[in-house]
């Protein structure tokens, strides 16, 4: 009896070492392989939660004009753009977001597309800019990797599915066992590896849940799961109402195709088709009639409308608004001026609504300047948990050496470990596979290969 119950305690101890050194050493690779990708998020979003405010300082020049007496009318407008661009078309009009704010025109031409800033006014042209080249898409390109490509883009996705890991097994290893430190206080002086670490194990346990609220909610952009999940929804119903296009025929194009900004849920909505037999009789109404009836249907101003796309085309006019209750899509045929599919955010089912409102959060637009410092603070506490990060593991690392935290005494507790993977890939692929990969490695190649195991120990 005496063998059996001295025995027990060594046994549930041993064990307990190996899941804490599995997770430390999973928790290691995770966070040395995404700091570049996460530094990147936190930085780009930073500057991205403050589009506006960047608008209206650094370009204020092209986004804000003296009201004085009537605008000039939308067509009018489009004329001037075309005008500054030779040999373009008009894509959109950006409706003026108040009286003191400039009216955009997007056109197209040999050079690609271009935003032509218009004084409604005088008719002014304010200023001209590639829409690639448009600072906050710019901003926002480089925050997903697109603009580097699709490879690139389905790194980030890896890289934001090992945050919710980074976050998870981070509580794990904070989680108080009878220290007396590092808990929420940070001991010693930056000179002392300790510093680093409770800097590092505090931030992440004081921000976790939201880091792990920016990571989840910013899912829904990513390449390959993003795409899947809109797709998923879309085909059952629970991203937009479907029923909306039951009695309307559908172009092949989706509305992410023709407009500027349109809300996550809709993107992939199909644009329907106007009433070519009606055109016969009728003539196109035109981009002045097109505008006033989006604002008669209630619209608020600011509105991007998009130009019919050929003979069958229609206007196709959205408001992506800081308040979720007045976003709004309308796709209007171009001859008889009806409207042809009118969705809103309340008409969303519980998915697309919820996804919305993460969507809106994640970039500080949905209470005001709260959210937005609220998210900020977030960006900069990913950004000092890697830094505090790097510095613990570089303080930390044996000369010559990678440092990586030691193997469990158990192997066993891999299997749990492969098992939480398995399912973890079932849903967010790319990075289940990542993790699986990293693992393999792990076990595979680094403990069975003597350079390696000294590298990295």
């Amino acid at each position: 009896m005496s063998t059996i119950t001295s025995a027990a305690p060594a046994e549930n101890a041993a064990s307990g070492v190996s899941l804490y050194r599995a997770i430390w050493r999973w928790h290691f690779f995770a966070g040395l392989l995404v700091v570049p990708f996460l530094l990147n998020l936190a930085i780009t979003g930073s500057l991205y939660l403050f589009k506006n405010e960047i608008n209206e300082s650094v370009f204020a020049y092209r986004y804000d004009v003296v009201a004085s007496g009537q605008p000039l009318a939308p067509e009018k407008l489009t004329e001037i753009a075309t005008a500054a661009v030779p040999g373009s078309a008009v894509t959109s009009y950006k409706d003026p977001a108040t009286p003191e704010r400039s009216a955009i025109v997007t056109v197209s031409g040999n050079g690609g597309s271009t935003l032509v800033f218009i004084d409604p006014y005088s008719g002014k042209i304010l200023d001209t800019v590639g829409s690639t080249e448009e600072f906050n898409y710019v901003v926002k390109r480089i925050h997903s990797l697109a603009l580097f490509g699709g490879f690139p883009n389905k790194l980030i996705e890896i890289a934001g599915g090992f945050a919710m890991v980074l976050v998870v097994t981070g509580i794990y290893l904070w989680w108080p066992r009878r220290q007396t430190g590092g808990v929420v206080t940070v001991r010693g002086t930056p000179a002392r590896r300790v510093f680093w670490r409770d800097l590092h194990a505090v931030t992440g346990a004081f921000a976790g849940i939201l880091i792990f609220f920016l990571a989840i909610t910013g899912m829904p952009w990513s390449g390959y799961w993003g795409s899947n999940v809109q797709a998923w929804l879309g085909s059952h119903g629970l991203g937009y109402p479907t029923q909306l296009w039951d009695d309307v025929p559908k172009s092949e194009k989706v509305t992410q195709d023709i407009l500027p900004v349109v809300g996550w849920s809709v993107e992939q909505a199909p644009v329907p088709l106007s009433d070519l037999p009606a055109a016969r009789s009728n003539k196109p109404i035109g981009l002045n009639r097109a505008v006033e009836i989006a604002k008669a249907a209630g619209l608020t101003p600011g509105f991007d409308l998009a130009m019919p796309s050929g003979e069958a085309g229609v206007y196709s006019a959205a408001i992506y608004p800081d308040d979720l209750a007045k976003e709004r899509t309308i796709h209007i045929d171009q001859y008889s001026g009806k409207p042809l599919v009118d969705i809103s955010y309340g008409q969303y089912p519980i998915f697309g609504k919820a996804i919305e409102w993460g969507i809106n959060v994640h970039q500080g637009r949905e209470f005001g300047r709260a959210n937005q410092f609220l998210m900020l603070a977030t960006c900069l506490a990913i950004v000092l948990s890697c830094v505090t990060g790097v510095v613990m593991w570089w303080k930390r690392r044996p000369s010559g050496r990678v440092g990586v935290p030691p193997m469990p005494p158990r192997r066993s507790v891999y299997i749990g470990l492969w098992t939480i993977a398995a399912v973890y890939a079932l849903a967010f692929p790319l990075t289940g596979l990542a993790i699986l990969l990293m693992i393999a490695v792990d076990q595979a190649i680094i403990r069975t290969i003597p350079p390696l195991r000294r590298v990295f120990a």
